[in-house]
This record gives structure tokens, C-alpha cells and sequence, in this order.
């Protein structure tokens, strides 16, 4: 595994557009805008790199990518129907308290330098997350999608050059 993309799903694959509209479909996973699908398998294509998921959504798979609910089964279909697959997912460091107040910001950054420290063959690697991550060395990493639009094109650039450079 040379590139990685570590991969949040709400507010990177979807919107605030589809959350306000669409609450009970965002919530059960049904809502991922084909366009953001489209716009990451560009990502992948031009720069070769592999999905590790980092998103909350991991903890509806199995510790073998193995959707363990629907919504993560249809989130592996879109990514497959586009010539994407997850190669892989972060640890798991939140703490109770993290899940009840919902503040996965707090580790989210801790679980992406683990999941590296893990893996030394990665050479370049870049994050997409709408939330303000805490950790220097991971923001340098970091496209932060506006969690009203999700996934853009100058997103996706962005997400390129880091990935060239491997900063």
C-alpha cells in the first residue's frame, strides 16, 4: 500500500444539503450522492491509492471490510460500481464518552497516525474529513470538505498534489 486515502463519508460523500432535506435517509445510509462517488474514483484512478475508512461508518463492517448492516452494504456496492473497494479501516479509539457526546474529532486524528504507525509502507496519504481534526501533522494531510457541498472538484485536486508530494 503506497497511497492512502483516509476516508469520512458524512459531509465528504454527502451534504448538509441532504442531512436538512432528508434526516431519517442520511441516517440510515441510503443517501451517498453519486457525484462525490464519482469525484473520489477520480481520486483513486489518477493516483493509485487505496480507501482506508475512517469515518463512523466503520463500525457498521466487520474487522474484514464485511458490511455487518445495510447501509454499509450499499456504500460498498456504490464504491464497487465506480472500481472501488475499502482496503482497510482504522482503529477504534473512542471511549464512551466520545460516543455519547458524538466528538469523534477528538481521536479521529490518534486512530489515523496509529493506523499508520501500523502500516510504514504507506508513503503518501491524505485525509478527507469535514471536521477540525486535532493534530498538526494530520491537518497538513487534510482536505476538509464544507459539510454543506461535500466532495468537490478543487477537493479532489487538492487531495492530489498531497498525495504527489506525499508532504
Amino acid at each position: 500500500m503506497s497511497k492512502v486515502i483516509f476516508l469520512d463519508i458524512d459531509g465528504v460523500l454527502n451534504s448538509d444539503f441532504w442531512e436538512e432535506n432528508h434526516q431519517k435517509e442520511i441516517s440510515d445510509g441510503t443517501l451517498i450522492d453519486q457525484e462525490k462517488i464519482k469525484l473520489l474514483a477520480q481520486l483513486v484512478e489518477i493516483t493509485n491509492a487505496e480507501i482506508v475508512l475512517h469515518s463512523g461508518w466503520r463500525f457498521w463492517f466487520e474487522d474484514d471490510c464485511t458490511p455487518s448492516r445495510p447501509e454499509a452494504e450499499k456504500l460498498i456496492d456504490l464504491l464497487a460500481g465506480a472500481g472501488m473497494k475499502i482496503a482497510g479501516m482504522t482503529p477504534d479509539l473512542t471511549t464512551e464518552e466520545i460516543r455519547r457526546t458524538k466528538k469523534f474529532s477528538l481521536v479521529k486524528a490518534d486512530e489515523i497516525m496509529l493506523w499508520l504507525k501500523t502500516h510504514p509502507d504507506v508513503k503518501s496519504w491524505v485525509v478527507l474529513d469535514d471536521l477540525t481534526l486535532h493534530n498538526e501533522m494530520v491537518v497538513r494531510h487534510q482536505v476538509k470538505p464544507d459539510q454543506k457541498t461535500g466532495l468537490t472538484l478543487e477537493d479532489i485536486m487538492k487531495a492530489k498534489r498531497i498525495l504527489d508530494e506525499g508532504i
